[in-house]
């Protein structure tokens, strides 16, 4: 019957998605492995405890020195550990939620679904290249894949010419894509105070480079998901095909993040670290995130999928 098949009646167009099956089968796979290797962090133990470590930049860095991230630093693996509760609670149920509705036709649950493994991509990137090297190397290699091919086999399913009329005319594109904007700016100032001054005073590495080789987290940020974020912007704000595309997914997806953020603060809060202002600015930012995601994707004319 081809990989397309519409179904008809007097209310409601339901068409169901391009490569419906191979979807549903990276999905599958990446809830399963992302199941265990979150719970393989959680509740990991073994290790020889907390411990100093001078870096190659002869820096004293405290380890954390249990369970999977125990060669993580001290500040660093508990924030990885929040994020795979994060993962357990909030991604995994969203993918197969999503994942169930995206296969009966829903448009909405089809951006939900790209958003979510949007954030098993980029989370999974980040296991892969940051995390020290442990048991899970070929778990998280598996997982980027799937993320991978899961994402952008979704993306490719959409119909572009079609996507701007699925969307009612009240559809906020001024303030959503203006939040894209703001945010990815704010971000990236945030990410060059650690990096210039360094820079300017001739130190070169600055002190949160700690003993990893380099500053994953802002690098990938600058030169990839900064900008995504703002050109998604801009095209949201213009109304361009792809704008419709890109922003609602990558608000689901920064949503998504801003939570496992929250957890990643609480768990620099446990530690006894100052989280004083982000405490109040991180939920903020995610309160603005998740409400945008609602407006846009609720902006979805139900008569009409793509």
């Amino acid at each position: 019957m081809g990989d397309r098949i519409v179904k008809k009646n007097f209310k409601q167009t339901t068409v169901i998605m391009k490569n419906q099956k191979s979807i549903t089968i990276l999905t599958s796979i990446i809830v399963l492995l992302s199941a265990a290797a979150a719970l393989t962090g959680i509740f990991s133990s073994t290790g020889p405890g907390p411990f100093e470590f001078e870096s190659i930049r002869g820096e004293t860095v405290p380890i954390y020195g249990q369970g999977l991230y125990k060669h993580m630093s001290a500040e660093v693996a508990p924030q990885g550990i929040a994020q795979d509760v994060v993962t357990l609670l909030v991604g995994i149920p969203l993918l197969i939620i999503s994942l169930i509705y995206a296969r009966k036709g829903s448009l909405k649950a089809r951006f939900i679904l790209a958003g979510t493994l949007g954030y098993f991509l980029v989370t999974y990137l980040f296991y892969l290249v940051m995390g020290m090297y442990n048991e899970l190397f070929l778990v998280y290699a598996a997982l980027l894949g799937t993320s991978f091919f899961g994402f952008t086999s979704l993306l490719f399913s959409f119909d572009l010419n079609r996507l701007p009329k699925a969307f009612r005319e009240s559809v906020p594109v001024k303030t959503a894509g203006g939040f894209l904007i703001l945010n990815a700016l704010l971000i990236a100032l945030l990410w060059l105070e650690i990096v210039v001054p360094p820079l300017l005073d001739g130190s070169i590495i600055p002190v949160q480079a700690e003993h990893y080789t380099t500053l994953i987290v802002q690098g990938l940020d600058l030169g990839l998901l900064l900008p995504l974020a703002f050109v998604a912007g801009i095209l949201f704000i213009q109304k361009k095909p792809i704008g419709f595309l890109a922003a609602p997914v990558y608000l689901v997806f920064l949503s998504i993040l801003m939570i496992a953020l929250i957890g990643k603060v609480i768990a620099i809060g446990l530690l006894g670290e100052n989280i004083i202002p982000v405490v109040f600015i991180i939920p903020a930012i995610t309160l603005v995130s998740i409400t945008l995601s609602t407006l846009v994707l609720n902006s979805i004319q139900p008569q009409i999928n793509s």
